[in-house]
């Protein structure tokens, strides 16, 4: 990735384009129940490979995924109790990259000093989650707030995403709301107008007025007596680097964003949805049966579309970085601000931050009409 420097005299669009992440944020890495007591797994976070292990007691850790000995992919290895052990030589490592066993080493030989970059972790949500940044700050990092996890009468469905494409860019889909046109075979929605925007250094808050009909405002029981369409306002909460949006008191996106690399992300999203169907469906045995067709029916067909215009607009930018767009909603700018800020947060001394923090602002100068910079 290009340094600060390098990217002060590009327009944000570029700029948004060329950065990379700020690791001192909790990034989601797998589902929870995909990593059974014993198991291994190779993540990536911004091009470092980890190796994500539970323990024998089901604990979660994550270390570099290279061994120190010989740099052998440490999640080719296995688990044995609490420690990760390579396999080429058999090296032991605990949870903390300590090496604290070697099978050739007579018992009372001491052991080099090896140890392997380790990171902490939490798992919440049904989620697992690696903070890549200084080890020191991650306590005083908080995970994203879901108040609908587990509660009562909400339906949870998590959608998984995978995107060949850099993460600003599937960010910018997430907060472009008028992109409905994209999705009109599938009677998602329609006349987007934007009717409040915020942004700070930390995120940007914008609230859209959105009509409904058909399908989805049938699903979503938007519709009054005698008709399927509605008018609502959906409100978007982009907090560095995650999101939460919300249809009134009818449904909230929960997308946690894994930046695997310039063109790659993921991401792990909890969609609670207020069902107007029997309790008996939404919690009993056919609840998961209920989340898979709700996901497959719905939800992917409306994503797989998203998909492939993120990775179409990549493949472009690939081509031709220096190209030329003209973007006319504000929501877009300001989110490409807070993005190129966090990353230029690490690289400028506490005086320059200010000043980025100032550049970041939107300008009241700007005029907004029905949504769009005029």
């Amino acid at each position: 990735m290009e340094s600060s420097a390098v990217l002060k005299g590009q327009p944000i669009y570029r700029r948004a384009r060329a950065v990379g992440i700020n690791p001192n944020y909790w990034y989601p890495v797998l589902w929870a129940d995909h990593l059974k007591p014993g198991d291994v797994v190779s993540v990536q976070v911004w091009e470092a490979s980890l190796a994500v292990y539970r323990s024998a007691d089901g604990v979660v850790s994550a270390l570099a995924d290279a061994c120190p000995h010989k740099g052998v992919e440490l999640h080719r290895g296995e688990v044995h109790g609490n420690n990760l052990v390579c396999p080429y030589h058999g090296w032991e490592f605990d949870s903390d990259g300590q090496c604290v066993g070697i099978p050739y080493f007579p018992k009372e030989q001491k052991l080099p000093c090896a140890q392997a970059r380790s990171y902490p972790t939490r798992e919440s949500y049904g989620i697992v989650w690696v903070f890549p940044g200084d080890p020191q700050l991650a306590e005083q990092q908080p995970l994203p707030e879901v108040p609908q996890y587990g509660e009562p009468g909400w339906f949870m469905v998590r959608i998984p995403g995978h995107f060949k494409a850099h993460f600003s860019i599937c960010n910018e889909n997430t907060m472009d709301v008028f992109h409905g046109f994209l999705h009109k075979d599938l009677q998602g929605w329609y006349d987007p107008k934007l009717l409040d925007l915020k942004q700070d250094e930390h995120g940007v808050a914008a609230d859209y007025q959105v009509s409904y009909e058909g399908f989805l405002s049938k699903l979503l029981g938007l519709g009054t007596q005698g008709s399927n369409s509605a008018t609502r306002t959906v409100s978007i909460r982009y907090r560095y680097p995650h999101y939460a949006t919300a249809l009134e008191s009818v449904s909230s996106l929960y997308l946690m964003r894994l930046p695997v690399g310039p063109r790659e992300t993921r991401s792990f999203s909890l969609l609670f949805l207020k069902l107007p169907l029997p309790q008996w469906l939404l919690s009993g045995p056919l609840a998961r049966v209920l989340e898979k067709i709700i996901l497959n029916s719905v939800f992917l067909k409306f994503l797989h579309q998203d998909v492939e215009m993120m990775e179409s607009e990549q493949r472009n930018y690939s081509i031709d970085p220096q190209r030329n767009y003209v973007e006319v909603n504000p929501a877009i700018i300001a989110l490409q601000r807070v993005i190129v800020g966090q990353y230029e947060r690490l690289e400028v001394s506490p005086s320059s931050a200010l000043e980025a923090a100032k550049e970041s602002s939107i300008q009241p100068s700007q005029e907004v009409s029905n949504g769009m910079l005029v």
